[in-house]
């Protein structure tokens, strides 16, 4: 099974600068061995149960509590039986449709 988690984890309440608190809960993520990939909006992670994917994110939670008085989650989950490497493989499959259009006359 597949179960993909985008999250973002913002601490409230320690100014505008949260970089340093965020790259805690990043390093959680890394940490954890599961495939991941960070952009400006979400932190993905990929595992083969619920609660192998949401440990890592209350580990990461709780890593930017541990510095911030309060914490804002966004969790977005994609969960599929029968499917591995979901990460890649939904983006692999845009891919390959976007060659095909540019293709066509």
């Amino acid at each position: 099974m597949s179960v993909l988690v985008a999250f973002s984890v913002t601490p409230l309440g320690v100014g505008e600068g949260v970089g340093e608190i965020v790259a805690d809960a990043i390093r959680v993520v890394r940490d954890s061995g599961l495939p991941n990939k960070t952009d400006s909006m979400f932190t993905t992670i990929e595992g083969d149960s619920w609660e192998e994917v949401m440990a890592v994110v209350q580990r990461a939670v709780e890593a930017v509590a541990a510095r911030a008085p309060r914490v804002s989650t966004v969790i977005k989950a994609d969960v599929r039986p029968g499917v591995t490497d979901a990460m890649t493989q939904k983006v692999a499959a845009v891919e390959r449709y976007l060659v095909k259009a540019e293709q066509q006359p």
